[in-house]
Parts: C-alpha cells; structure tokens; sequence
C-alpha cells in the first residue's frame, strides 16, 4: 500500500521538495531558484500540497515522476503559480495592439479554459491559435514559455503540436 506525500513548492511553481514530509532535511523556506517563499500547504483550503507517490511495491531508480499540480487536488482553487501564469498571460493579451479590444477579450477568456481539460478546451485552443496567427512568431512564443507548464495536454497539442 502507498501514499502520497507533501510537497514544498516556491509561489513561482519551482518544486523544492515533492517529499517533504519524509525528505524534511531539504525543505527550504525560500526559493533558491527566485527567493519566492515556500508553501506546502493550498492557501484557499490549508490542505497539504499533494507531493510525491511513495509505494513499497514500486521503486523509480534516476528521479522522481512528481508533476507540478496546478489546482488543488481538495477544493479545485488555482495554486499561486496557475494564477500567476494565467495573470501573466492575460496582462500580455491585453498589450498586444495587433488585435481589436474584442479579440484581446476573447484571447484573455480563451486562457482560462486552455489549462484545464474540459468538452471547451479544443474549442478554446483552436480560437486561442487562431488569434496568435494574428499577431506573430515573437509574440506566440512569449505566450508559450508563459502557458508551456500549465496548459492542459489537449490544448498544447491543438496550438503547438
């Protein structure tokens, strides 16, 4: 039988320790990746952030699988690195001049439904794609070093391939 632990993770999403329940002695109280502070706990509901799988049955041999969550796995809120991202992102649909106040609204909406997997994402991504067509390479590519971790899997094949 195995269980999770808990994970200590910088409010920027940089994973400091996905077993620091077991593994205390390399928990930081801040990042050494961007000085942000460490939480294990979600901030909307005090439950300990899901960290890695420990198992008697199974051993991983060169690292651990652990994948930075993005919402709560206890009350489904965004994590401070999702909100930030979807922040980010929506701060840079609003500066992009190429595109009318509409399609800037429609790109900022479109982000909310891209990093989760539901029936609207494929339909948020091909708008979402269709509108980076609009504005170009550069910008497209800042859009996705911002969206790359959190994106759902669904989205990021429709936009990116």
């Amino acid at each position: 039988m195995g269980y999770f632990d808990f994970a200590q993770i910088c409010l920027n999403g940089h994973v400091v320790n996905d077993s620091a329940g077991t593994y205390p002695q390399y928990n930081e109280n801040f990042c050494t990746e961007c000085g942000a502070e460490t939480i294990t706990k979600c901030p909307s509901c005090n439950t300990h952030i899901r960290g890695d799988y420990h198992s008697d049955a199974v051993v991983i041999i060169g690292g651990s699988r652990y994948k930075l969550p993005k919402f709560c796995h206890n009350c489904g809120q965004p994590y401070p690195w999702t909100k930030m991202k979807i922040e980010a992102a929506q701060e840079l649909a609003s500066e992009i001049n190429e595109l009318t106040d509409d399609e800037r609204e429609l790109l900022a909406k479109s982000i909310d439904e891209i990093i989760k997997d539901t029936p609207k994402t494929t339909v948020a991504a091909t708008r979402f794609k269709k509108l980076l067509a609009k504005v170009g390479a550069p910008i497209a590519e800042s859009f996705r070093e911002i969206l790359v971790d959190i994106i759902s899997e669904t989205a990021k094949k429709s936009i990116w391939g």
